[in-house]
């Protein structure tokens, strides 16, 4: 499956393939706004965004669907984001965030799957399993899913991971889905003072730990820059790779310039 992908910033991309327009996690607000990002509201769960969109809601043009991880945090959807919604064909994300959204929002368990046929173009989207932090925490962020994507005629699907933790669910999951097309998956190791070292989302050393536990082709990194709950930014993820021996399947994406990947 040959696609064209577009990083817009933290956790939002847009997917321009099989004659879809896919936007993931939208989140377009400006610089500086600080947003609470437990649920519910605890105190020291906030955060600043440090770096606005690379393309405006107003630029992205039409979006066939919407892949939502999950429908509340900021960093994952945001005011602007929100205001998109509606004008999109489909929003798919966890059950509670549809029940949340209503109107055009299709709720997934991990397991479960939504067809989407829009554009000239058909896809399979499957919730995957994730885990927003470690066992012990995970309910301070409350549910989230990640998506299997396959395209009709496309052996290899592609796995965007949504804010997530590597665990043994997860593994098993795409253990069974077989050969991987691309991983794009969210790093950051998002923490906050409240829970000291724990982490929300990936660190580098863990995303190569799953780099080499899976059979995939290609890996886009995303979800590590713009927010101050990101503790590791793309120097350390590029170094981190490097010692792990993975960097030659990793591609970077620049903010707001298109990049052709073939699956």
């Amino acid at each position: 499956m040959d696609a064209r992908l577009t990083h817009i910033g933290a956790a939002t991309l847009l997917l321009e393939a099989g004659g879809l327009r896919i936007l993931t996690d939208p989140v377009l607000d400006g610089t500086g706004a600080r947003y609470r990002l437990s649920s519910p509201p605890l105190p020291g769960f906030s955060s600043e965004k440090t770096a606005g969109p690379a393309v405006t809601a107003g630029d992205l043009g039409p979006i066939d669907a919407v892949l939502l991880s999950h429908d509340h945090h900021f960093d994952n959807l945001d005011d602007a984001g929100r205001r998109l919604l509606p004008n999109a064909g489909s929003v798919v994300t966890t059950k509670a965030g549809a029940g949340r959204l209503g109107g055009n929002a299709v709720g997934l368990r991990p397991g479960e799957t939504h067809r989407l046929d829009a554009g000239g173009g058909a896809l399979e989207v499957t919730a995957m399993p994730a885990r927003h932090g470690p066992s012990p925490l995970a309910w301070i962020a409350g549910p989230v899913i990640g998506f299997l994507l396959r395209w009709d005629g496309d052996e290899r699907p592609w796995w965007i991971s949504g804010d997530t933790r590597w665990f043994g669910g997860l593994r098993s999951a795409l253990k069974s889905e077989g050969p991987l097309g691309v991983a794009i998956v969210h790093l950051g190791a998002a923490r906050f003072w409240p829970t000291g070292p724990a982490r929300y989302t990936m660190d580098a050393r863990e995303a190569a730990a799953a780099i080499r536990e899976i059979d995939v082709r290609t890996v886009v990194p995303i979800h590590y820059e713009g927010w101050t709950h990101f503790k590791q930014g793309r120097v350390a993820v590029e170094d981190e790779f490097d010692r792990a021996g993975v960097s030659e399947r990793v591609r970077w994406l620049q903010p707001g310039q298109p990049m052709e990947l073939g699956g």
